[in-house]
């Protein structure tokens, strides 16, 4: 592809973005516990990256059980909502487009971060050879 076809934009669906550059999602686990509410701060992350043809946020929980790191944002509360709304119109004030990453970790998750602790929901009864994000009652 021509270097200058990548600044012209493109139709994707119902929408024309400016440019054929798209940000990948990088889970950033900046979201307010308890809650996994995103931040005024996560806002402002992606509206500074707005320019891209097309932002696409990070990977963000479908449920409480779906959680699987520590500070994993959320999208299935009224708080949650509201918080990426007004995420997703300070990228629009920019003149950008947004799509977000749903995500349900399944096994990779841990107890710990499961409502009433129980263990995670998965389609497989196999463990997960692998580690998780937590934090301390400190947050830390």
């Amino acid at each position: 592809m021509q270097l200058k076809k990548l600044f012209t934009p493109l139709k994707l669906g119902a929408i024309v973005v400016p440019n054929r550059i798209f940000m990948a999602p990088l889970t950033r686990l900046r979201s307010i516990e308890p809650g996994d509410v995103p931040t005024p701060l996560m806002g402002e992350y992606y509206r500074q990256r707005a320019s891209a043809g097309l932002v696409i946020t990070e990977a963000t929980q479908i449920s409480f059980q779906a959680k699987g790191y520590a500070g994993a944002p959320g999208l299935h509360t009224a708080e949650q909502m509201a918080a990426w709304k007004a995420i997703n119109d300070g990228i629009h004030q920019e003149g950008g487009h947004s799509s977000v990453q749903l995500w349900h970790t399944g096994r990779i998750s841990h107890s710990s971060l499961q409502p009433e602790g129980k263990a995670p929901v998965s389609a497989s009864a196999i463990n997960a050879e692998t580690r998780t994000s937590l934090r301390d009652s400190q947050g830390q």
